[in-house]
């Protein structure tokens, strides 16, 4: 039967009879069904054999369809032997969705398409070979994390890894603007490059002077950010890898900027067409200043950017608004203009309650927590990558007299379910380091300096999770309990802790730490302050018996590592950051990143086939009254949970506001009325900003009618 020639097949048929119940009970043997019959029907008719996988490999690399290069690194008898030990783990998908979106999406098909030429175990032993670079055991490790589903690369790393005709390993970028057409001219041409080639950009604007301000003297001669933002989402639109997907960028502008009003307004409904944004994504940064002025109901000033680099020497984003904030107000040189702090508050709940949008970047508060020197100044697509950027300075040629450093995406994600039973949970996390390590060693894009420069100086990679509401459900423990809050404190507490200790093994392996190390925390030693106080060990009883069989660093381990670091360096800038995920959680049967499930029979809508039923993982009589939907409940649960994470994380995590536009009675003590309104957002977002939430992704509402507003993920940066 051909691929593209499903015919009459009875998987889809029978994954869609899980959403009808029988005697009141849902047939979750539907799934089973249909995921053997995917097999049986679709998969192996299709798959192309061969007698070894020397064969296979020769084949492929013979067809043009992987590289040679980095199997060359390893004898054919290891190959062999490695690929044995995959079919011996005996792995089996565990929902007719895992193994539809891996067969669809990922694994590598014949030129015309009517063929399979890898199973899951071959793109696991490729992404492991690729990987580990010709280091054998570090091969057999990925190999097994990869297996067992303890570690899941990126989609743009899964998928790519080995192939000879690729894209990048990379999930996004993120790039910066500064005054000047030079700028705006080359980072436009950055955005298309990047775009072209696969990745999702985030781009700060807030360093351009508002509309009307003065151009070499003449007032009222600037444009803005408006018309800026149309040309770059013109720009992805052009640049849309191949055709086969629309390229995606988010836009970031500061809450002091002249032009908040204008920026936000692009995104409403009734916005006037010339103005319009469509497809672009829309997030600002907002120091906390402007939370104080809203509280208290006063005015704002909005700062002119051109001013404050003239008065300061510095672009807008290099300025602390909160700590300049009485002393720009009282500079008769800073051109400023007074609105209501409590009127735009409203006007950025009203936009997310109609589009979901802006993200929410609370910058001081990701600055506080920033061991490296430097300043955040934005974030990504999915505003979880926060990281220190420099400005750069252009010339009339378009040549760099001061190369700045901007950021690349190099992304993974743990399994909360399986991580916890892994033999050895550091030994699990050192090899997902390595793998992190190799992405960012070999990625180099050239076409975009500062993004090669940040790459090459920074090392970074964002280590997340997912799995976390399946495994509090698996567990008969409440999402959002003081026990599951514990438990999330407690599980990045360790990926913290052991990916730091394999940073600082290969800095001492290599010699080499990241630049500018020596004017970090790390450094200096106070990072580790308030985790050799000895206070991140488990308290309670339940989560005490959920990590008996792991090591939990004491107080003197800490000591030790900082010692270990102070001494020695670590070669990675940035080591964690959390997602939203979005295929691999399939692939993996777990519930995205580490907020609730939406739905405990969650529906897709599939291009060309109509509707897929996913049922949640483990889901059972046992576990239905630990699945509470997203949107039946209080989000500050949610929040709270974010903020356990946000604790050791040294990036962002990528936090989406689930919510119903008709809110159940006695969610919210504060709720007067069912309606959705502004106001709870408000609260939302404060009670966010006041737990340490360094940013809120989407806002997402499910309305009466059974729609989702802001439900619609950016597939360039879901990993």
């Amino acid at each position: 039967m051909s691929l593209k020639d499903l015919g009459e097949v009875s998987y889809f048929r029978l994954n869609n009879e899980i959403n009808r119940p029988v005697n009141g009970q849902i047939p979750l043997n539907k799934d089973k069904e249909a995921l053997q019959a995917f097999f049986r029907e679709n998969v192996i008719p299709n798959s192309m054999a061969f007698d070894s996988i020397t064969d296979k490999v020769r084949y492929l690399i013979d067809n043009d369809y992987i590289e040679s290069g980095f199997i060359g690194k390893y004898s054919v008898e290891f190959i062999e032997e490695l690929a044995q030990e995959l079919q011996a783990a005996d792995f089996h998908f565990q929902s007719f969705m895992a193994a539809y979106k891996f067969y669809q999406q990922y694994a590598l098909k014949t030129n015309d398409g009517e063929f399979y030429l890898e199973s899951i175990e071959d793109r696991v032993l490729f992404n492991a070979l690729y990987f580990a670079d010709g280091d054998e055991q570090l091969a057999k490790d990925l190999a097994t994390e990869m297996i067992h589903q303890r570690y899941q690369p990126a989609t743009p790393s899964f998928l790519n890894a080995g192939r000879s005709r690729r894209g990048e390993l990379v999930s996004c970028f993120l790039i910066q603007v500064t005054d000047d057409m030079n700028a705006i001219g080359r980072s436009i041409n950055s955005a298309l490059q990047l775009s072209r080639i696969g990745g999702g950009v985030g781009i700060s604007l807030s360093n351009l002077r508002e509309a009307g301000a003065p151009i070499k003297g003449y007032a009222g001669a600037a444009s803005g950010v408006v018309p800026v933002m149309k040309l770059f989402e013109d720009s992805f639109s052009y640049s849309n890898q191949l055709g086969q997907r629309q390229g995606a960028g988010a836009v970031y502008l500061d809450v002091f900027h002249p032009d908040i009003l204008s920026f936000l307004s692009t995104k409403k409904e009734n916005a006037d067409e010339k103005v319009r944004v469509k497809t672009l994504s829309l997030g600002i940064t907002v120091p906390d200043k402007f939370y104080e002025l809203a509280r208290k109901n006063e005015d704002m000033y909005l700062f002119s950017p051109y001013s404050i680099e003239k008065e300061y020497g510095v672009p807008f984003n290099y300025i602390n608004i909160t700590e300049k904030y009485d002393e720009l107000v009282a500079n008769p040189k800073i051109v400023k203009t007074k609105i209501s702090a409590r009127d735009l508050e409203t006007e950025i709940s009203k936009l997310q309650q109609e589009s979901g949008y802006p993200y929410i970047i609370n910058v001081d508060a990701a600055n506080r927590s920033n061991p490296i020197d430097g300043r955040i100044i934005m974030s990504n697509l999915c505003s979880e990558v926060l990281q220190v950027q420099k400005p750069s300075l252009i010339n009339d040629a378009q040549e760099f007299v001061q190369m700045g450093t901007d950021i690349s995406c190099n992304l993974g994600s743990t399994n909360v379910v399986n991580m916890m039973a892994s033999p050895d949970f550091g030994r699990s996390i050192k090899a997902m380091t390595r793998a992190l390590t190799f992405v960012t060693d070999s990625s180099s894009i050239d076409a975009v300096p500062t993004i090669k420069a940040g790459n090459e100086q920074a090392h970074t990679f964002g280590l997340g999770a997912m799995g976390l509401h399946s495994f509090l459900a698996r567990n008969h423990i409440e999402y959002g309990s003081p026990e599951s809050i514990e438990f999330t404190d407690i599980y990045f507490m360790l990926m913290n802790y052991w990916t730091l200790v394999e940073s600082n093994n290969i800095a001492r392996e290599r010699g080499e730490s990241f630049v500018g190390f020596e004017k970090s925390k790390y450094a200096d030693g106070t990072y580790f302050d308030k985790y050799i106080t000895g206070k991140y060990v488990p308290k309670s009883a339940k989560v005490k018996e959920l990590f008996e069989d792991h090591f939990i660093p004491q107080a003197e381990d800490w000591e030790a590592l900082r010692q270990a670091v102070m001494k020695d360096g670590l070669y990675h800038q940035n080591r964690l950051a959390v997602a939203p995920n979005g295929s691999i959680s399939y692939i993996n049967d777990v519930s995205a990143s580490i907020h609730p499930i939406t739905q405990r029979i969650e529906e897709r809508q599939e291009k060309k086939i109509g509707k897929i039923y996913y049922p949640a993982s483990g889901l059972s009589t046992d576990t239905i009254p630990y699945y509470t939907s997203a949107y039946d409940m209080d989000m500050r649960k949610v929040i709270d949970i974010y903020a356990a994470a946000t604790e050791h994380v040294d990036q962002g995590l990528s936090l989406t506001l689930f919510l119903r536009s008709d809110i159940p009675e006695g969610l919210y003590e504060w709720k007067q009325e069912s309606k959705q309104t502004t106001r709870d957002l408000s609260i939302l977002r404060n009670y966010a900003f006041n737990k340490g939430v360094k940013s809120i992704y989407y806002v997402r509402t499910f309305t009466d009618d059974g729609d989702e507003v802001g439900a619609n993920q950016c597939e360039s940066c879901v990993i």
